[in-house]
């Protein structure tokens, strides 16, 4: 199939168009950078350069590549996050841009699929962990976002919330959002690389177990979660899908395990009260509070499975 792709030089962008061209697809790669076309080109994609926040650019591109289906890839993520934008998602400049990928860039994606006749439109949205404070440590799909969530949560729901209304629902094709776990491996924050976002503070005891620690996080191999999007791209129904690995764990557990993976010592152990002093409240109950995420939906529907069915195996051989 023709497929465009929005986002290919992100992170998970460079892991999917190489998959995609593996299977056969013809692959458009949108990018607002002149500079990465040859990177698109290397992944095996033909570059289209568009800014994703003008509706006009982005109805050329699309109509330039004539896909048949479109994925929704665009975040800001990738961006170094300040000790501030830690303590203050909701005043991240990261997360506010993400926020705008999510509803104005995802709206011109839509438009621009229903204008040239695209039937199936994919998009990502996040579950790595979940702060619903309601129901049990893993949570389904069917299970509803908290209505009002803590305040510093709320600034990123609008996004995610968007994404997630919008897609599914649309008429004139299938509309798919995968809610992604953690991701890790080559090219991540979580890898063997000195100066990945999350590795660095690992490695330097800077990222603590706050409280107990119960705080449950689903991850995902990087390469595990573009396989699912490939698959996303050819079968499935339309609605949402958890794209996380077997294990959802609690912090406690699975940082330790990463530590020694990444060759550092065990990670500190701080109290709940010091930990909203030093990190925050929003990282405070991540910590302690969150949910995980189960995967049982997109390996029955989608026919997927992962590589690394735990982030044990895969922290163990999967950073490189």
């Amino acid at each position: 199939m023709k497929v465009f792709v929005a986002g290919a030089t992100g992170v998970l962008g460079r892991a999917l168009v190489p998959q995609l061209v593996a299977r056969g697809h013809d692959v458009a790669g949108m990018t607002r950078s002149a500079s990465k076309q040859d990177l698109v080109r290397s992944l095996g994609a033909r570059p289209v350069v568009a800014e994703a926040l003008d509706p006009d650019a982005v109805a050329q591109a699309v109509a330039s590549a004539e896909p048949e289906v479109i994925v929704h890839q665009l975040t800001a993520l990738s961006g170094k996050m300040s000790m501030r934008d830690m303590r203050h998602p909701e005043r991240s400049g990261l997360a506010l841009m993400t926020n705008r990928l999510r509803t104005e860039a995802a709206d011109h994606l839509l438009a621009a699929g229903r204008a040239v006749g695209a039937r199936r439109f994919v998009a990502q949205s996040f579950g790595a962990f979940r702060w619903a404070r309601m129901g049990g440590p893993v949570l389904t799909e069917a299970e509803p976002i908290d209505p009002d969530p803590p305040a510093a949560f709320r600034a990123a729901l609008v996004g995610i919330l968007h994404v997630e209304g919008a897609v599914p629902a649309i008429e004139w094709g299938e509309g798919l959002v995968l809610r992604y776990g953690g991701f890790y491996g080559p090219g991540t924050a979580v890898s063997l690389a000195p100066d990945a976002a999350m590795a660095a503070p690992i490695r330097k005891r800077m990222f603590p177990v706050i409280g107990d620690g119960g705080g449950v996080w689903s991850h995902i191999y990087i390469d595990d979660a573009a396989s699912a999007t490939v698959a996303a791209v050819e079968h499935g129904k339309p609605g949402i899908y958890n794209i996380v690995d077997d294990e959802p764990a609690p912090v406690r557990e699975w940082l330790p395990v990463l530590a020694s993976a990444l060759g550092a010592k065990p990670p500190r152990h701080i109290p709940r009260w010091l930990g909203r002093l030093a990190a925050g409240e929003a990282a405070t109950m991540m910590m302690t509070e969150s949910r995980g995420a189960s995967n049982e939906k997109a390996k029955r529907e989608l026919g997927w499975q992962p590589r690394y069915a735990s982030w044990r195996q895969g922290f163990a051989q999967g950073l490189g």
